[in-house]
């Protein structure tokens, strides 16, 4: 199975020891979503930007453990999308983005060069 991730997750980022076991398939640019910044890491919901994703590999333990993760908040839920590597899974925001700031370039990476 594969996971796509587009925040604190992706490589260089406060959480990416999460995927040290999975398999890095490459990178991505995703159309139909927009990415909002929470802070320590960042929301994405379905919408008319693109964001910068890397896609993974992963066995059922790593999404058990990343769901976990996700699943303390409250605040995502998982859907299954297509990227060029097969479909992966996505963790999507669950709440209203009124009032956040929205990463226009739709990359979390380099989000302070948006400013």
């Amino acid at each position: 199975m594969r996971i796509i991730v587009y925040g604190s997750l992706r490589r260089g980022q406060g959480n990416s020891h999460w995927m040290t076991n999975a398999q890095w398939l490459g990178e991505y640019r995703i159309a139909g979503y927009e990415l909002y910044d929470l802070g320590h890491y960042p929301a994405v919901i379905k919408g008319e930007g693109e964001i910068d994703c890397e896609v993974y590999r992963i066995d059922s333990s790593i999404l058990a453990e990343l769901d976990e993760l996700k699943n303390d908040t409250r605040d995502y839920k998982r859907e299954l999308v297509q990227t060029p590597y097969g479909s992966a899974w996505m963790y999507l925001y669950l709440h209203s983005v009124e009032g956040l700031t929205r990463i226009d370039s739709g990359d979390w990476v380099h989000r302070k060069h948006d400013e």
